[in-house]
């Protein structure tokens, strides 16, 4: 997110060395210290990657299985641009596009394997994406503005929930910060049918739901949309 100057305060250090490199890292260390730690897979919300470019940074979504070790990396594709007079943001200034659809195979405590897609906030408005990852469970961390979020949040996530027949798991900062930003919050998770399954608006705390393989599969033999497509 940008000031009004046009300037990143979250990711300023990014012009700097202070990019991080795969697999060194205090936070990093931290994030394969927990999914070992406590046997489960862990996604780090997103992380400023070094590129080969030194004045931008890939934005990083990272995922630990319960061993400690890095199973996937996804770099944020979709860069966010916004102006509306009185907000302006640019994340073209300091980061670096990603160019690859990232997905992953998780293995539940049941022994059923599932499809999770991995993007990034603005990625949740090109509907194209999550066509090719066909996953089961969508996950996406953001830090929508208040403005954008309190018009467009929610109504995007069920859409890509419905669309893709498939759970969304959606975590958001939310609330006024430092540098004088707001993002809207509303982390949630929601059904292959769109129901929104748990909630929570700002501050810390922490968002539980139970994901059901039956009702996945039930949805889609019920109403095969996947099925159905012609594009």
């Amino acid at each position: 997110m940008r000031d009004s100057a046009g300037v990143s305060p979250d990711f300023a250090a990014l012009t700097t060395p202070g990019a991080l490199r795969p697999g060194l890292g205090t936070v990093q260390d931290f994030l394969s210290d927990a999914a070992r730690d406590l046997k489960l897979w862990v996604v780090g919300g997103t992380l400023p990657m070094a590129t080969d470019d030194p004045s931008h940074a890939a934005n990083a979504s990272l995922v630990f299985d319960p061993r400690g070790e890095c199973r996937s990396r996804y770099d944020k594709i979709h860069l966010f641009r916004f102006d509306n007079g009185r907000e302006r943001y640019d994340e073209a200034a300091v980061l670096q596009a990603g160019d690859t659809p990232t997905a992953f195979d998780c293995t539940s405590q049941s022994g059923e394997v599932w499809r999770v897609g991995q993007s990034i906030c603005y990625d949740m408005r090109f509907a194209e994406l999550y066509r090719a990852l066909a996953a089961d469970v969508l996950l996406m961390p953001a830090a929508f503005t208040h403005t954008t979020g309190q018009a467009h949040w929610e109504v995007l996530l069920r859409a890509r929930a419905i669309e893709n027949q498939a759970y969304v798991i959606a975590s958001a900062q939310g609330g006024h910060h430092e540098n004088g930003r707001r993002t809207w919050g509303h982390s949630m998770v929601i059904d292959p049918w769109g129901q929104v399954m748990g909630l929570h608006a700002e501050g810390p705390g922490v968002v539980l739901a139970d994901l059901d393989m039956a009702r996945l599969r039930q949805v889609r033999e019920q109403l095969p949309s996947l099925q159905h497509r012609v594009f």
